[in-house]
């Protein structure tokens, strides 16, 4: 084989180290659990529901393929993305794949249970409108995800913590719940509990990950 087409072969390789380690319906669930911060393998292990053992395998191909960060904390392992770009490749990933394929399509459509769960607004919209407080914006993550960037305005109230909480939440403004992505089933659970209380609830399919993809500001915790 000419030298320059071993070159050639050998830049498609390695490019597509990148689609091998992602090419795990596991694996892509790990990246957009760590789109939303920086997580211990037991953490993972238990939101993925998969064993710590084939948790920490899927993580270190991960990382093998510089998608994912770790460091050490004592007898505990913590793992991060490499950067922002790994989360816009789930992103993109994502969306290409709700575009084409028809299946995943019918499956989305099958989290809607009626037709003004979600909040008809785009995410410069609804930015507007909870800067001027016409809407209540609640992020229904763990809290530590919440203090890792959150959408601006949001209030914190994981979905556990719902039901305790509700005398928090204003009872004129609506509510628009989110959580991590469009795959995510938070905030569905979250809208059907506010609305059975006597709450105007809608979600946005939009996480953190989504947001910053779509240039839109994020806000941190101190």
């Amino acid at each position: 084989m000419p030298a320059n087409l071993a070159t050639k072969d050998l830049l498609y390789e390695q490019v597509a180290r990148l689609g091998k380690a992602v090419a795990s319906p596991k694996r892509l669930e790990l990246i957009e659990l760590l789109s939303q911060s920086e997580m211990r393998v037991e953490q993972l292990a238990a939101e993925a529901a998969i064993s710590v053992t084939l948790a920490s395998a899927h993580l270190k191909a991960l990382k093998a393929a510089r998608l994912l960060e770790s460091r050490r904390a004592g007898r505990h392992i913590f793992y991060r993305l490499a950067d922002d770009g790994v989360a816009d490749l789930w992103v993109a990933l994502r969306a290409a794949a709700e575009s084409r394929l028809t299946s995943l399509q019918t499956a989305m459509r099958g989290l809607i249970t009626h037709p003004t769960e979600l909040a008809p607004v785009n995410g410069a919209q609804l930015l507007a409108q909870a800067r001027r407080g016409e809407v209540i914006v609640l992020d229904v993550r763990p809290e530590g995800e919440y203090r890792a960037a959150h959408l601006p305005h949001a209030r914190s109230i994981p979905l556990g913590e719902l039901k305790q909480r509700l005398k928090e939440l204003p009872a004129g403004p609506p509510v628009v719940a989110y959580c991590r992505g469009p795959f995510c089933l938070m905030a569905r659970e979250a809208v059907a509990l506010l609305s059975k209380r006597g709450y105007r609830a809608s979600r946005i399919e939009l996480g953190v990950a989504e947001w910053r993809a779509a240039g839109l500001p994020l806000a941190h915790e101190a």
